[in-house]
């Protein structure tokens, strides 16, 4: 979720959402693996590449991206569309800033969905591009997935693809308003495929988004950021997760609670000088399970954050 949307969360931000996280549960978790060079990101997604190394997108200009040839040190690497994006301005009221980037790779391209807002509204959009290399300036305009306007009670930002056992192609998306929401595609496109939208998420119009769903085992697990992002060092993000037997839901948390009537189990939260990680995303890598998000430092920058995930007895994921 972008900076610029920090009074907008005010809002609509309900009081439980206001409450931090355990104090002693805070205190456990670890802080982010070290990382280096050009790591000053805001809503990273992250992609293993065919050749070797990582492409990192995340909300900037255009786009922003970055590579790695080792998941440590990063560099910038320009942006997806440096000559803009003109599809979208209709929706960002001419702001060149595009949020919230989800990028993979099949069928031997990239796939990159993004939404375009502007702060304090739900007249938002989901647009879809593909790149054969993934490189700045590559990339090919595909269309509008899903849009949402004033009138609609949910918001279309922070698109996360998902292709289930099956070979559907899924995307979450959503923040506030009525919660999370699930719509498929046609793989042939990358498009939305027919008019339906499942929920599976929310806190009655509470702070909750930035959804990315992943299947691992017999289950597919919904991770949600829960409270406030983008206030710098008073930010007060934190990682819940979810997971269900059905790409399409119904998902709970670890005690059964429904993710659709709040519930969540958290895994992340701030502590020490790591304050409101978020906006997650799960690459599946060689060493296993990595969680990529975003968190502030001291000095209210934005940083790159990586860790392992572990999985207990149960299947339930923890950030080590």
């Amino acid at each position: 979720m972008p900076v610029a949307r920090s009074r907008f969360i005010a809002v609509f931000l309900c009081a439980a959402a206001l409450l931090p996280a355990p104090a002693a549960a805070a205190a456990a978790y670890p802080n982010p693996g070290r990382v280096t060079g050009d790591v000053g990101v805001h809503d990273p997604s992250v992609v293993k590449r065919p050749g070797g190394g990582y492409l990192v997108a995340h909300t900037g200009d255009g786009i922003a991206l970055k590579t790695s040839a080792d998941r440590t040190a990063f560099s910038g690497a320009g942006s997806a569309f440096p000559g803009g994006a003109p599809w979208t301005t209709s929706y960002t009221g001419g702001s060149r800033t595009l949020w919230a980037p989800d990028v993979s790779y099949r069928n031997g391209q990239y796939y990159l969905y993004y939404a375009a807002s502007t702060f304090g509204s739900n007249h938002s959009a989901i647009f879809l591009a593909t790149s054969p290399s993934g490189n700045s300036g590559t990339w090919t305009h595909r269309g509008l997935v899903v849009e949402s306007r004033t009138t609609d009670d949910f918001n279309a930002i922070d698109p996360n693809l998902v292709v289930d056992d099956q070979g559907r192609w899924w995307l979450d998306f959503g923040s506030f308003w009525s919660g999370i929401k699930l719509i498929q595609l046609d793989p042939a496109t990358g498009l939305r495929l027919g008019g339906g939208m499942t929920a599976i998420a929310g806190r009655g119009g509470g702070a909750i988004e930035a959804p990315f769903v992943v299947k691992r085992g017999q289950y597919y697990y919904q991770y949600v950021s829960f409270d406030l992002c983008c206030r710098g060092a008073a930010s007060t993000y934190r990682v819940m997760v979810g997971r269900s037997t059905s790409v399409t839901g119904p998902y709970a948390d670890r005690n059964g609670v429904p993710m659709a009537s709040g519930g969540g189990t958290e895994i992340l939260a701030g502590h020490g000088s790591v304050h409101g990680p978020g906006h997650q995303a799960v690459l599946a890598d060689n060493d296993g399970d990595v969680l990529v998000y975003h968190y502030y430092a001291d000095n209210g920058t934005s940083l790159l954050g990586i860790n392992r995930l572990a999985y207990d007895s149960a299947g339930w994921p923890s950030v080590v």
